[in-house]
């Protein structure tokens, strides 16, 4: 499996392209929001000849979902997310204009929900579906046994955590999930988080202040 790091508008968001030998690819939360960032997305898509088949939201917050619009009509894809997070595509508009700008296009509610256990497919690639709420209700993590790498969005990070003060949000809920569910993961698994640095999961347990005792 093959992966591309954008890092992208005014938050920043990390957006990941995902393929593998097939061509065929998904995107993990579509951050683009400048004209720029788009273009740099689709010429990326374009020279590696990727058949884009998924359009994957880690949670809808609106950092991570602002370019689900454009990538939805580019490549004429729907996004995939976790249903307890909806009321946040709603929400989008007002949030925006509490951070001092305007989306060009409100986003679309999720056309498939996914659910902890779920399999994400496309080509070879086989990405599980880990619900790891707290940052927010419907936060998911995509984890892919074969290759030893997670993408977590906003629950796990390079030594720290997702916020949990947000709507939905709850700090113990959060912490017990990432250790019952992916501090069980082997500690070689890489970790390609929503901001930031990639980490380890062996790293995260040994050195991040949340889980030292």
């Amino acid at each position: 499996m093959k992966i591309k790091r954008f890092e992208f508008n005014m938050f920043p968001v990390n957006t990941y392209v995902v393929w593998d030998e097939t061509g065929e690819a998904a995107i993990i939360d579509p951050g683009c929001y400048y004209q720029e960032e788009k273009v740099a997305l689709k010429e990326f898509v374009e020279v590696q000849k990727l058949q884009v088949k998924h359009l994957l939201n880690t949670h809808l917050h609106l950092d991570h979902i602002c370019g689900n619009p454009f990538v939805e009509k580019t490549w004429n894809v729907k996004s995939e997310a976790n249903e307890l997070d909806e009321y946040w595509v709603e929400e989008a508009p007002k949030q925006s204009r509490m951070f001092g700008f305007a989306l060009s296009e409100q986003p679309a509610p999720p056309s498939l929900h996914l659910h902890d256990g779920a399999m994400v497919t496309f080509g070879n690639t086989k990405l599980e579906v880990i619900h790891v709420p707290g940052h927010s209700p419907g936060s998911i993590v995509f984890y892919c046994h074969e290759a030893h790498c997670m993408f977590s969005g906003d629950v796990l990070f390079q030594g720290s955590i997702g916020r949990a003060d947000l709507a939905g949000g709850n700090f113990d809920t959060l912490i017990d999930g990432i250790c019952s569910k992916l501090f069980v993961l082997p500690n070689e698994t890489i970790v390609y988080p929503g901001h930031g640095a990639p980490t380890t999961i062996g790293a995260e347990k040994a050195e991040n202040p949340f889980f030292r005792r």
